[in-house]
C-alpha cells in the first residue's frame, strides 16, 4: 500500500509540533521517564533463549535486574536479580544454566529453580528461616507469541495479550513461539537521549533519502500507522524490481514464502512498535525485537535479538544473512541521524520539530509520553528544580 493512501492520515489542521527540545537534556525529566520504563512493558528475551530447566537469562533496566529461568517442570519464572539476605547480583552472567539451584555469590544463599529459599549459608547464625517468606521476589511477566515482557512496578497498560490483541492473528501466522536464536544478542551504547532514538524509528519519512537499501527493497510501498493504546504497526512491502543494491536483490532472490504465510505477508517486513520503547519486527525468514534504555540525559543502550524458524533450509538461512546485512545497514544509518537530531536539542536556534503527515507517528507517539507526563507540554524550558512541581501541578488539573 502506498503511504499516500494511508487510511490512518492525520486530521486536518493537526498539530505539527513535537516535543520541545529541552525535554532531550533534562536530568530531572530523565528521572521521571524512568518510572515509564519500570511500569511498562519490556521485552526480556524469547523462551527459547532458556529451553531448559535451569537456563537463565537476566535483563537490566534503569536500575531494576531480573532473572528469566526455566523451573524444574520447564515453566518460564521471572524474579528479581537480588539475594533476600544482602542484596547481592544472584546470577551474575548474562545468560548460563544453574544445574538444580541458584547460588548467591556473596554468601552462599541457595535458591531452588522456582525461587524458594533452600537454605542459608551458616543457618545456625539465623533464626529458623520460611522458604516462601525469603524467596526471591517475582517480577510480573507475561508470554507473547514466544516473547518474555516483564514489568517491574504495576503501570497503566493493560496485559501484553490485550495490548497486543490487534495483531494476534496476523503474528500467529509466523510461529514466533517455535523459533530459536541465531547469533544472542546485540548491546550498543549510543551517544544520544533515548527520544531521539525512538523519534526516527517512529516515522518512514526519511528512508527514501537516508537508507538507500531499505529504498530499494520497499520504494513507495511502506506505510507507518500512528501509535493508538499503546501500539502502532508498520509495513514495508516488496518491489517488484530486481533492486539495485546488491543485498537487496540477491535477497529478493533467495526470500521465499514460508507456508504458514498468507500470501499478503509473503514479501513483507512487519513492525509492531509497543510503547514505549519496543520493536517486534517479522520478516518470511526471521523475528527480532529491539529496544532502547535510557543511561543518562546524553547516552542510551540499543538491545536487540533475532530469531530464526528451526528447520531453515539454506535458502532460507542465506535469505536470512541478506536481511540481516540490510537492516544493519540500516541500523548504522539511523544511529547516525539519531545524533544529528539530538545535538540539535541543545541549540538556542532550534526551533523544534515542523511535521509531515508522514510522521504523524512521531507525534501520536510524543502525545502518549505527554498523558503520562504532562510537563512535556511547556514549551520554554524550566528551571530543573521546578520540573517536578510543575508535573504535578499539570497533572492534577488534567484529573
Amino acid at each position: 500500500m502506498n503511504e499516500d493512501v494511508n487510511k490512518n492520515s492525520p486530521p486536518k489542521n493537526w498539530d505539527r509540533s513535537g516535543l520541545p527540545g529541552w525535554t532531550y537534556h533534562s536530568p530531572t525529566l530523565l528521572e521521571l521517564e524512568i518510572e515509564i520504563f519500570k511500569t511498562h512493558w519490556q521485552i526480556a528475551c524469547h523462551v527459547s533463549d532458556v529451553p531448559n530447566a535451569g537456563d537463565f537469562k537476566t535483563f537490566d533496566l534503569c536500575g531494576e535486574r531480573a532473572i528469566i529461568i526455566r523451573d524444574s517442570s520447564l515453566k518460564i519464572k521471572a524474579f528479581h536479580n537480588i539475594c533476600r539476605h544482602r542484596g547481592s547480583r544472584l546470577v551474575t552472567q548474562d545468560q548460563g544454566t544453574c544445574k538444580n539451584a541458584l547460588i548467591c555469590p556473596f554468601h552462599g544463599w541457595v535458591y531452588n529453580l522456582d525461587g524458594t529459599l533452600r537454605g542459608a549459608a551458616r543457618p545456625d547464625t539465623f533464626p529458623a528461616l520460611d522458604k516462601d517468606e525469603f524467596a526471591l521476589r517475582t517480577v510480573e511477566h507475561e508470554i507473547w507469541n514466544g516473547f518474555v515482557f516483564v514489568r517491574f512496578k504495576e503501570g497503566p497498560q493493560p496485559s501484553v495479550k490485550k495490548l497486543l490483541s490487534p495483531y494476534e492473528q496476523e503474528a500467529a501466522c509466523y510461529n514466533i513461539a517455535d523459533q530459536v536464536p541465531t547469533d544472542g544478542f546485540w548491546v550498543e551504547h549510543s551517544p544520544v537521549n533515548w527520544k531521539s532514538i525512538r523519534d526516527v524509528d517512529n516515522e518512514g519519512y526519511h528512508v527514501a533519502m537516508a537508507h538507500p537499501g531499505l529504498q530499494d527493497l520497499y520504494g513507495s510501498n511502506y506505510r507507518d500507522e500512528p501509535y493508538e493504546n499503546g501500539v502502532s504497526r508498520s509495513e514495508g512491502q516488496f518491489t517488484t524490481s530486481n533492486g539495485r543494491h546488491w543485498a537487496v536483490r540477491n535477497y529478493k532472490k533467495f526470500s521465499k514464502q514460508q507456508t504458514s504465510l498468507p500470501k499478503s505477508l509473503a514479501k513483507t517486513w512487519v513492525y509492531y512498535g509497543v510503547f514505549p520503547n519496543s520493536v517486534i519486527a517479522m520478516t518470511p525468514e526471521t523475528s527480532l525485537f529491539y529496544q532502547e534504555f535510557p543511561v543518562s540525559v546524553g547516552e542510551s543502550i540499543i538491545r536487540s535479538a533475532t530469531y530464526r524458524y528451526p528447520n531453515e533450509d539454506r535458502q532460507q538461512k542465506v535469505a536470512r544473512y541478506l536481511a540481516s546485512r540490510i537492516d544493519r545497514e540500516t541500523v548504522v544509518e539511523d544511529q547516525q541521524l539519531t545524533i544529528w537530531s539530538n545535538e540539535s536539542m541543545l541549540s538556542n536556534s532550534f526551533d523544534g520539530f515542523h511535521l509531515s503527515d508522514l510522521e504523524y507517528g512521531v507525534r501520536t507517539y510524543h502525545d502518549h509520553l505527554r498523558a503520562l507526563l504532562p510537563v512535556y507540554n511547556i514549551k520554554e524550558t524550566p528551571n530543573e528544580n521546578e520540573i517536578n512541581h510543575l508535573n504535578l501541578s499539570l497533572d492534577a488539573k488534567s484529573a
